[in-house]
């Protein structure tokens, strides 16, 4: 009975581990891109230059502040 007792504990400790690393790295993954999104200020200017408009450096700020404010309020809501 105690070899059947040890095998179940680790199968369920192995089981608890994985859930546990799984929800950890989602959670740290998510923070992350609400931290630094994936567009850059030269991605942002390029995007604009290819609307055929010269943006300024105050358009390419609040454009990552806008960018920013909305993960966040994303992240929030889940």
């Amino acid at each position: 009975m105690n070899l059947a007792l040890a095998i179940i504990l680790i199968i369920v400790a192995l089981l608890a581990g994985a859930a546990g690393g799984i929800f950890l790295t989602q959670r740290q993954v998510k923070q992350q891109f609400a931290d630094n999104p994936p567009l850059s200020e030269d991605a942002i200017r390029m995007i604009m230059s290819s609307m055929g408009r010269k943006p300024s450096e105050v358009q390419v700020q609040q454009t990552l502040r806008q960018i920013r404010a909305s993960a966040k309020a994303q992240t929030k809501k889940k």
